[in-house]
């Protein structure tokens, strides 16, 4: 996985999306691009033009969207994709939990969270600790 760059970890953390943004987002990942009036008239959205034009330029100041100009209009395409967009938030969430000073309090949560889920997981994350482990002090080695 290609590590984080921070303007994006930062971005997502503050991204605090509403259902009408989680709609809109949606439109365009499914579209590709779209412009206002392409997600106004797709049929899934409801709100008025200019309620879907303030959402749009809202996920583009959050750094979800990015948009070109298009006649009098912007085209806008998704930043991330679905999984790059869940993989930032969720990174953002656990990076938040570790610069706590709680954060060995949190760390049990989580494994007694992931071992009420699916113990399986909880091989799952042994695996994991320990490949990164690997991978850290073969780093050191280099």
């Amino acid at each position: 996985m290609p590590p984080l760059h921070p303007p994006f970890s930062r971005a997502i953390s503050s991204a605090q999306l509403g259902p009408l943004e989680k709609k809109v987002l949606r439109a365009v990942w499914t579209r590709g691009t779209a412009t206002v009036r392409e997600v106004r008239e797709d049929g899934t959205i409801w709100q008025t033009y200019p309620t879907i034009m303030t959402t749009m330029d809202r996920l583009f100041k959050k750094g979800l969207l990015d948009r070109v100009p298009d006649g009098r209009a912007f085209r806008y395409s998704a930043r991330h994709t679905p999984e790059e967009l869940e993989r930032l938030a969720a990174v953002s969430g656990v990076r938040q939990l570790l610069e706590s000073e709680y954060v060995s309090l949190h760390l049990s949560y989580l494994v007694e969270a992931v071992s009420a889920q699916d113990t399986k997981l909880l091989d799952e994350l042994q695996s994991l600790v320990e490949r990164q482990r690997a991978q850290l002090k073969e780093g050191e080695r280099e």
